[in-house]
C-alpha cells in the first residue's frame, strides 16, 4: 500500500539522516577546528598589528569581550547553514511528494509559511535590540572585574571591597536583566512558533477529514499526507530558529569589525627594513600633534636636532607633552603636521618594526612578562647569551639583586613582576632595553618613582649607560638631567628653553623656577 511504502521510504530516509549525522559530526569538529585556528591567529596578528592609540582609548574588557564574539560566529558557520542547507533540500522533495497527494492540502500546509515570516519580522528587530543590550552590559562587568582585579592593591589599601561589591553586583544584576529580558523574547519567539506549527497541524486534519469524507482523499493517503507536512513545517521552525542565531552573529561580526576594520600600523616592508643600523641623529620639524581631531593642541611647532651620542634632558610640567614627544620618536603616534628623521630618514617611511628594534625604552611603570627574569631581560632578543644578559643586568645595577633571588635568573617574577620591588623590576627593564645595544635610548620618567637606594644605583651607572649612543631622558625631578648635554623645556606643548645646565640657571626662565623650586622643597 501506499502507506507501506510511504513508510519504508521515511525509514531509509531516517538511516540514511543517521549516516549524515555521523558524517556531518565529523566534517563539524574539523571545520570547527580549521575556524577556531583561522580566525583566532589572524583576530590576534591583527590586534597586535593595531596602533597603541586604539588600545588607549578602549577598556580591555570591551576589546576582550569582542574577541569572545569568535565563539558565536564559530558556533554558527559550523551549526545553522549547513543544517538548514540540508534541511531544504529534503523539504523540496517533500513539498513536491505532498503537491502529488493533494494540492489543496498542500496549498494549507503552506499557508503557515507567511505566519512563521511574519513572526520573524515582528521579532527580529526587538531581538538585535536585546542582544546588543546584552552585549554591552556583559563588557561593562567584564571591564569592571578586569579593573578590580588589576588594582586589587590600591582596592585593599583604601578597604575598598564593599564599595567593590555594590558596584559589582548592579553591573552583574544589569546583565542579568538583559540576558533574561533576551531569552524571554526567544522564548516566546520560539513558543509562537510551536503555536502556528501546531495550528497548521490541526487545520490540515480538519481540511483532510473533509476531504476524506467527501471521497477525494483515503485515510492512508492524509496519514501520509501529515507524516509529510511534519517533515516540512520542523525545517521551516528550524530557519526561524536560525533566523535569530544569524542576528546574533550579524551583531558578533559588527563587533569584531570595530577591531578588524581599524587600520593597523604598516606591515612589516622587507625593503625598509634593509636600512642601516641608525646612528642617534634625531630631528624634529614643525611638529604638530593632537589626540583627537576636535582636541586641543599637544604639541605646537615643535622643532629641534639632536647630535649623535648626546645625551638630551627633556623637562616640563605635567601634561607639557614631554612623554608625547617620546612616543612620536618610536612612531607610536602619527604627527598631524610636520616630520620627525632620525639619521636623516623620515620616520613616516620607514617601516616601525625597524624603527623600534633601534631604540631602547624604560618607562615609569614597565611591564614584566610572566616568566623568569632572564626570560624578561632578553625577550625581544632570545638568542642572547648569559654573558651578555650578565653584562646588561650588571650595567642596570640589578646583577647584584638577581643572584640574591631564589632561583637567580631563573627565578619567576610573576605577573607583571608582582615578585619583584619597583626598583627591581625598573633595573630589570634597564638591563632589557640595553641589551640590543641600541642607538638611541629613552628614559621617560624611569626614575621618578624610585626610592633613594635604586636611583642611586641607576645614577652612578648612567654614564656607563649613555656611553657611545644617543639618550633622550624625560624627567621632572631636574637633578636627574643636570649632567646632561643639553635640556630642552617644553611648556604647553612647545619648546621655550635649551641649553645647558649653567646657561639655563642663568636665563631667570621655568627651568630655572622650577629647579630653585625644588632644590628648596
Amino acid at each position: 500500500t501506499t502507506l507501506d511504502v510511504l513508510a519504508i521510504g521515511l525509514l531509509a530516509i531516517a538511516l540514511f539522516e543517521a549516516i549524515l549525522s555521523i558524517t556531518r559530526t565529523y566534517v563539524f569538529t574539523h571545520t570547527t577546528s580549521k575556524i577556531d585556528v583561522t580566525l583566532g591567529t589572524r583576530l590576534f596578528k591583527h590586534l597586535l598589528a593595531l596602533p597603541l592609540r586604539y588600545f588607549e582609548v578602549r577598556r580591555v574588557g570591551d576589546t576582550v569581550a569582542r574577541v569572545r564574539e569568535l565563539e558565536n560566529i564559530r558556533h554558527f558557520l559550523t551549526g545553522a547553514p549547513l543544517t538548514s542547507v540540508l534541511a531544504v533540500m529534503f523539504m523540496v522533495i517533500f513539498i513536491a511528494v505532498m503537491f502529488f497527494y493533494s494540492t489543496v492540502l498542500t496549498l494549507v500546509a503552506l499557508a503557515a509559511l507567511p505566519f512563521f515570516a511574519g513572526l520573524s519580522a515582528l521579532i527580529t528587530p526587538m531581538l538585535r535590540h536585546r542582544l546588543d543590550e546584552r552585549f554591552n552590559r556583559g563588557a561593562d562587568a567584564q571591564s569592571y572585574l578586569v579593573e578590580a582585579v588589576t588594582g586589587m592593591q590600591t582596592v585593599k589599601s583604601f578597604a575598598l571591597e564593599p564599595e567593590l561589591q555594590k558596584k559589582w553586583e548592579g553591573l552583574l544584576s544589569g546583565y542579568i536583566r538583559s540576558s533574561f529580558k533576551t531569552y524571554q523574547l526567544s522564548g516566546i519567539a520560539g513558543a509562537l512558533g510551536q503555536f502556528i506549527n501546531r495550528a497548521s497541524y490541526l487545520v490540515i486534519l480538519w481540511v483532510g477529514a473533509h476531504l476524506v469524507i467527501d471521497g477525494s482523499l483515503s485515510v492512508g493517503q492524509l496519514i501520509a499526507f501529515q507524516m509529510l507536512s511534519a517533515r516540512v513545517i520542523e525545517p521551516v521552525l528550524r530557519l526561524v530558529q536560525m533566523w535569530q542565531e544569524f542576528q546574533q552573529t550579524g551583531l558578533s561580526i559588527k563587533r569584531l569589525g570595530d577591531i578588524f576594520n581599524t587600520k593597523p600600523e604598516p606591515a612589516m616592508n622587507p625593503t625598509k627594513a634593509r636600512l642601516p643600523a641608525i646612528k642617534g641623529n634625531v630631528r624634529l620639524e614643525g611638529v604638530r600633534f593632537r589626540y583627537r581631531v576636535d582636541g586641543s593642541e599637544i604639541l605646537r611647532n615643535m622643532s629641534f636636532d639632536i647630535d649623535p651620542g648626546m645625551t638630551i634632558g627633556i623637562m616640563g610640567r605635567s601634561g607639557s607633552g614631554k612623554s608625547t614627544v617620546a612616543k612620536l620618536i618610536q612612531r607610536l603616534y602619527i604627527p598631524e603636521s610636520g616630520r620627525i628623521l632620525i639619521d636623516g630618514i623620515d620616520i613616516s617611511l620607514a617601516d616601525p618594526a625597524w624603527l623600534r628594534r633601534q631604540i631602547g625604552v624604560v618607562l615609569q611603570e614597565n611591564f614584566l612578562f610572566n616568566g623568569s627574569v632572564r626570560d624578561n631581560i632578553a625577550i625581544h632578543y632570545p638568542s642572547a647569551s648569559v654573558a651578555d644578559i650578565i653584562r646588561v643586568a650588571q650595567l642596570a645595577g640589578a646583577h647584584d639583586f638577581i643572584l640574591e633571588l631564589p632561583e637567580g635568573y631563573d627565578t619567576m617574577v610573576g605577573e607583571k613582576g608582582a615578585a619583584l620591588s619597583g626598583g627591581q623590576r625598573q633595573r630589570v627593564a634597564i638591563a632589557r632595553a640595553l641589551l640590543t645595544n641600541p642607538r638611541l635610548l629613552i628614559f621617560d620618567e624611569a626614575t621618578s618613582a624610585l626610592d633613594y637606594e635604586s636611583e642611586s644605583i641607576i645614577q652612578r651607572n648612567m654614564k656607563k649607560m649613555c656611553h657611545g649612543r644617543t639618550v633622550i631622558i624625560i624627567a621632572h625631578r631636574l637633578s636627574t638631567l643636570r649632567n646632561a648635554d643639553k635640556i630642552m623645556v617644553i611648556d604647553k606643548g612647545e619648546l621655550i628653553e635649551s641649553g645647558s645646565h649653567e646657561e639655563l640657571m642663568g636665563k631667570n626662565g621655568l627651568y630655572q623656577y622650577m629647579y630653585n623650586k625644588q632644590a628648596n622643597g
